[in-house]
């Protein structure tokens, strides 16, 4: 047990080493996408060329602007810069609108910038307006016009709830003519305009849904289109690679006038990066997060650079402002009125570990809940609860099949197991998914078919495997803090904890309080590969001994008794003597 207990040292990043890093300036970067977004620069580079097969590029990434500002400003270093004018002239006179070559950039449909972008476009937005007044005609150019001869990039949804606009985008493009037409189908243009040459490539940024969607609309997309990723993460393999991270920082922070990070700074900045991404070698490169993140630490340093301190209460606010929610429901749990354990032994009871997300409430938050299990004589059905009375989803249902495949596999019975067995999760109203509390099912299974007891004064989180094998999963941070705050309003006794897969030590980045506790030797932390040591930490039992006592062999026993008791049966004719 004791070498599976982690010191405080594995709940948040090891910065130490980038120490000299830190120290250093950290100069804007000209092109910033080209070290960051490698995979990405490349796909430009070979949509951008003027030989490219593709018209049409679809691009992973938010649809926001400060992404759309990043590929618009790479493009414009890949492309020439307008040595001659693009696009048409268009003249009106009594006798009508003629269009003629423009022969000037002044000109009202020539184009003005090699690339264009646009997050979210209305159809007069992207293919212009003809306005009349008193018999005054007078027509205005739109996003195609401007970027003629170069690259528009739009926000996917804009094609998708609009799909007559993809539609005529589309056709412009391939036919390399663009087409004055009405906004509906059901009106008409007042007059008619000749239509002009359009040579123009079409970049689509969105998430991956979105851009499936488009293609719902257009099956033959992905023939005709060029694909490319916005890397959302850098994965931190040593100095060179957090020295990538603190220049991006350093370039977002000039782009939009931000002050600078102070030494010190960059220590409480990455480790909230860490406990955004989720992972202790992985670094966001989201700007709009980076950049809300400055912004916010700005309001706290009278400075002309950001500090630690800045950093550390704009987060402390942020969050306290944003708790009031979870805070009621945390009091909920530690007052009783959702009823958990956090003392004593119990039978068949696990405090298992959830992350709950609230719609409309925009912090996620671990709660403890009670899974329970009882035993009673059967043909070897586990009954699931949940999924009976159709709370529990598909991932859940799959998590108690492999539990119970596991531990038929570890009995190794020649006839059905001869007992019977329901659980649940204990006050739960709303519908249950996933297999993160799989170990933790396992756990109170074991326990009432062992008639073992639980220590209460431990939480467990992860999900198994036919083989006893635990596995990582999501949400470490916020499972570990949701019990540990139970725990903290009832009083910390030193015994408490919570149980981990190995495979999640990585991803810890834990709050202060939190680390605090485990450094006082008032909370602790234990990572498992497997069952057996989950157990062993939860029941103070070896699961499968043949030389001591275990759980197995308490159960074979009670199985032992029952097989038995039912040879001594007298006759079914007899029966009424039992």
């Amino acid at each position: 047990m004791i070498k599976k207990k982690l010191t405080w040292k594995h709940l948040l990043p090891d910065l130490t080493c980038f120490a000299s890093v830190f120290d250093q300036s950290c100069p804007p970067l000209f092109n910033p996408m080209a070290n960051l977004q490698t995979r990405l620069k490349e796909g430009l580079i070979q949509f951008c060329h003027s030989c490219s097969p593709s018209r049409f590029m679809l691009l992973k990434a938010p649809e926001e602007d400060e992404y759309l500002y990043l590929i618009a400003e790479t493009i414009k270093q890949m492309l020439p810069a307008l040595d001659q004018p693009i696009g048409s002239r268009y003249v009106m006179t009594a006798m009508g609108i003629s269009e003629q070559p423009a022969t000037t950039i002044e000109d009202n449909f020539a184009a003005r910038e090699t690339c264009v972008w646009q997050s979210w476009a209305e159809h007069e937005q992207i293919f212009g307006a003809m306005r009349c007044y008193k018999d005054v005609i007078d027509l205005q150019p739109g996003l195609v016009h401007r970027a003629n001869g170069g690259i528009l990039i739009i926000g996917v949804h804009s094609l998708v709830n609009n799909p007559i606009l993809w539609r005529r985008l589309k056709r412009m493009i391939l036919h390399q003519r663009f087409d004055w037409l009405p906004p509906y189908a059901s009106c008409s243009l007042p007059i008619s305009v000749p239509s002009m040459p359009l040579d123009l490539r079409l970049i689509v940024v969105g998430s991956r849904e979105g851009l499936a969607s488009l293609s719902d609309l257009e099956p033959n997309l992905n023939c005709l289109a060029q694909y490319g990723e916005f890397d959302s993460e850098l994965h931190i393999a040593g100095k060179k690679e957090m020295k990538q991270w603190c220049v991006w920082v350093s370039t977002l922070a000039r782009r939009y006038e931000l002050p600078l990070l102070s030494n010190d700074a960059w220590y409480t900045l990455v480790r909230q990066a860490v406990r955004y991404s989720g992972d202790q070698c992985k670094l966001p490169l989201c700007p709009q997060w980076l950049i809300r993140r400055m912004k916010e630490a700005m309001l706290y340093s009278s400075k002309q650079t950001l500090t630690a301190s800045a950093f550390t209460e704009s987060d402390r606010i942020k969050i306290w402002c944003e708790s009031y929610f979870r805070e009621c429901m945390q009091s909920e749990i530690a007052e009783g009125q959702i009823m958990v354990k956090s003392e004593g032994y119990v039978v068949g009871q696990v405090n298992a570990l959830s992350v709950l997300d609230v719609p409309g409430y925009p912090l996620s938050f671990g709660q403890p809940s009670r899974i329970s299990c009882v035993v009673h004589l059967g043909n070897g059905e586990i009954n699931d609860i949940e999924r009976k009375a159709e709370l529990g989803g598909n991932l859940h249902a799959k998590g108690m099949m492999i539990m119970q495949a596991f531990l038929m596999s570890v009995l190794k019975l020649e006839q059905p197991l001869p007992f019977s067995a329901s659980l649940v999760f204990e006050q739960s109203y709303d519908e249950v998914d996933g297999d993160s509390a799989s170990l933790a099912e396992v756990g109170a299974l074991i326990s009432a078919l062992a008639d073992k007891p639980i220590n209460q004064q431990i939480a467990v989180t992860g999900s198994i495997d036919q083989f006893g094998h635990v596995q990582p999963i999501g949400g470490v941070n916020e499972k570990i803090e949701g019990f540990f705050a139970l725990c903290q309003a009832r009083g910390l006794t030193g015994a408490h904890g919570v149980i981990i897969p190995t495979k999640n030590v990585r991803h810890l980045c834990l709050h202060d309080d939190v680390i605090k506790a485990v450094r006082a030797n008032q909370f602790s932390l234990w990572a498992v590969d497997t069952i057996d040591e989950a157990l062993a930490i939860l029941t103070s039992m070896p699961f499968n001994n043949e030389k001591l006592p275990s759980l197995i062999a308490s159960i074979r026993e009670r199985i032992a008794n029952v097989n038995l008791h039912e040879r001594k049966r007298f006759p079914w004719g007899l029966r009424w003597l039992n």
